[in-house]
């Protein structure tokens, strides 16, 4: 009875993280692995939980914009798959930073293809399932490259 409760346990576990992300039951590897490579190497600047830095709708002392969050309450998940693997990828610098460093450093050199796809399919796991669908339709006209497929 134990391991029946157990099995479903984690079968509920699986489903739930799936259905979040809108997939299907393969891609909660994909999630998980991107789980870990979110915690290693984003969390520091866009929060544990996506929930970004304080105030990052406006720039900080130096002129530069912080780290947006990447859950429902950010604008992450109004971007192709295309444009958020390029912004991981090769970095970006937000145009009103006062600054010319990159406001999102890149992470090409430091991320695999898969990693970085991973650390995406991760991230649509925190938007609602609105913004997941947006996300898939701008998605349709700009998927991940070849390289990431």
């Amino acid at each position: 009875m134990r391991s029946l409760i157990a099995c479903c346990g984690v079968a509920l576990t699986v489903i739930t993280a799936t259905a979040r992300a809108g997939g299907n039951p393969g891609d909660s590897q994909r999630i998980d692995a991107g789980r870990r490579v979110y915690i290693a190497q984003c969390a520091a600047c866009h929060g544990l939980h996506g929930e970004g830095q304080p105030n990052w709708d406006r720039p900080n002392a130096t002129g530069e914009m912080p780290a947006p969050p990447h859950d429902r309450t950010g604008h992450t998940w109004k971007h192709s798959d295309a444009m958020l693997y390029r912004l991981i990828k090769s970095g970006w610098r937000d145009p009103f930073n006062k600054t010319q460093r990159l406001t999102m450093p890149a992470f090409g050199q430091v991320l695999s293809p898969k990693e970085i796809r991973d650390v995406i399919e991760y991230l649509k796991t925190m938007w609602t399932p609105e913004q997941r669908r947006f996300q898939l339709e701008e998605s349709q006209q700009a998927p991940f490259p070849p390289e990431a497929r």
